[in-house]
């Protein structure tokens, strides 16, 4: 890899969109939900970008979208060079073995009646020409590097724990040595201290396969810990980006701002008596004028009412979309 194409970014998103039908009880269509609505970042090779917010925010429709997925209705996705937004599913499979996806709940993606040997070659069957005795070797490399014993291979699904689900989940795609791997809710329902495991686990593979994350998740203390930079999304748009430390540190849009003052703290300068965000956010179909979060902002100004806040730099290391930031 040349200097120059390590310092471009592996996945640029410009102007994304993605709305759905809002349909009545005739089938006509009545409204949009806007899940994407001009959704613009950059993920630079080698680092975890994490992706924030309240549930409906638009987190997984994003991941779901680069996927393909979803298709987008407007924008560009550029994936290692190339365009893959408008790319039909045979097109994609190019690129496929290249940008995967670890669904939040993992026994989801695994089949029930196949045993984890299964499992596991599937994808090398599909997407490259190894024989039998090469795919065995890769997949048994692949186990050992997420930490389980080659005697898991003749297991079922149902037989495993839910942490060794998730090794299962990501054994399977780092079969296909990805360069992006888009990580869903990746703690989500797990113990903590198989958290701990699972989260250290994506650190030595990572460094061990030279792998980028996109990390989304709701849970804030596992955000500032995994990821290099941040953006957090309310209502299908990034309200606020930038570098992990400078962002927890000092946020700049009050939506970040009560997110964190959310963050449950034993000692430390947050406390949970500090949340002030109150409410459910608007009805995702029917948003408010101007700044989508001015119904649940007591900074909220006439002018929030008339103009959409643009995400603009602040200072270098952060972006918000807020008038008064």
């Amino acid at each position: 890899m040349s200097a120059d194409t390590a310092n471009e970014p592996l996945l640029g998103v410009s102007a994304l969109k993605r709305y759905f039908p809002i349909r009545n009880v005739f089938g006509r269509r009545i409204n949009w939900l806007k899940a994407l609505d001009d959704v613009s970042f950059e993920v630079r090779r080698g680092e975890v970008l994490g992706v924030v917010g309240e549930s409906g925010c638009g987190k997984s429709t994003l991941g779901k979208t680069l996927m393909g997925i979803h298709s987008p209705m407007a924008g560009e996705i550029n994936f290692d060079g190339r365009e893959i937004g408008a790319l039909i599913a045979d097109q994609r499979r190019a690129i496929a073995k290249d940008l995967q996806y670890v669904y939040q709940d993992p026994g989801a993606s695994l089949d029930p009646r196949w045993k984890i040997r299964r499992s596991l070659h599937e994808p090398l069957v599909v997407h490259t020409d190894l024989d039998r005795a090469e795919r065995d070797h890769r997949v048994s490399e692949i186990l050992e590097a997420v930490g389980l014993p080659v005697g898991h291979l003749d297991l079922y699904p149902h037989e495993l724990s839910g942490g060794q689900q998730r090794r299962v989940g990501l054994a399977r795609i780092l079969t296909l040595q990805p360069k992006l791997v888009i990580l869903d809710e990746p703690t989500s329902g797990l113990d903590v201290s198989v958290q701990a495991t699972i989260l250290q686990l994506f650190r030595d593979l990572q460094a061990s396969f030279n792998l980028t994350y996109l990390f989304i998740s709701h849970d804030l203390s596992v955000v500032q810990m995994m990821c290099d930079r941040v953006i957090v999304m309310y209502l299908g748009k990034i309200v606020e980006a930038g570098e992990t430390d400078a962002v927890f540190e000092n946020p700049r849009h009050p939506y970040t701002r009560s997110l964190l003052a959310a963050i449950p703290r034993i000692a430390g300068k947050r406390f949970t008596e500090d949340f002030w965000l109150e409410g459910e956010p608007p009805d995702p179909g029917n948003l408010p004028s101007g700044c989508r979060f001015r119904t649940r902002c007591p900074m909220a100004e006439a002018r929030c009412a008339a103009e959409v806040p643009e995400l603009r730099s602040l200072d270098g290391r952060q972006q918000a979309a807020c008038h008064f930031a």
